[in-house]
């Protein structure tokens, strides 16, 4: 089941990397500093793709138990939360303020950097080149998982932890109907979708 999402993990580094290097001249006054959780609390919605999702979800899976409970308790309280419109920490998000899944961090978390430290009164502040090849990365991350959606982490985290949806993306498949009532409702987006206008 997992070679054809394999192939496609290779490419996302690759995605990652082409980023990283495309940014790095910009980067180099940022304000963000190991211990910032600024935007892990309080930037918004964590968007991610079911692509990685699965990279997230094989990473999860490394945890002990007592970590994988700990977790599976945040992403709930996450889940009612967002559902009930209220802004919430990453669930990923460590008390120290380190990330559980910094390797395999999502690129939502990748692009967001700053100028200068955060605060309410002052929202993250992003190099204009920088935001332009995040946009471009972002259609790159969509053509790659063009049989995947996008949509808040906790959400596609739910979508890739169900059998029946796994089965289908897996194989490399692509049933929209599948999750047409959860996707309405915590408004998950096609990829092929948001590709063609």
């Amino acid at each position: 089941m997992s070679n054809f999402l394999d192939d496609k993990l290779s490419r996302l580094t690759t995605i990652y990397d082409d980023f990283k290097e495309t940014a790095a001249p910009y980067k180099t006054k940022q304000a963000c500093q190991k211990g910032c959780a600024y935007c892990c609390a309080k930037a918004g919605s964590i968007d991610i793709t079911t692509l990685e999702a699965w990279q997230i979800k094989k990473q999860i899976q490394t945890f002990s138990k007592s970590r994988l409970k700990t977790l599976n308790r945040a992403i709930r309280k996450d889940i009612q939360k967002r559902e009930n419109k209220k802004l919430n920490a990453c669930p990923f998000l460590m008390k120290n303020k380190a990330c559980m899944i910094y390797k395999v961090r999502p690129f939502s978390c990748r692009r967001i950097y700053s100028l200068h430290v955060c605060d309410k009164d002052n929202p993250p502040e992003v190099n204009r080149q920088v935001m332009a090849a995040a946009n471009a990365t972002l259609k790159d991350l969509q053509t790659l998982d063009d049989t995947g959606y996008s949509g808040h982490i906790s959400f596609v985290l739910q979508m890739v932890n169900t059998p029946a949806f796994l089965n289908t993306y897996a194989n490399g498949d692509f049933n929209p109907k599948e999750i047409m009532v959860f996707g309405k409702s915590h408004n998950i987006i096609i990829n092929k979708m948001m590709l063609s206008g």
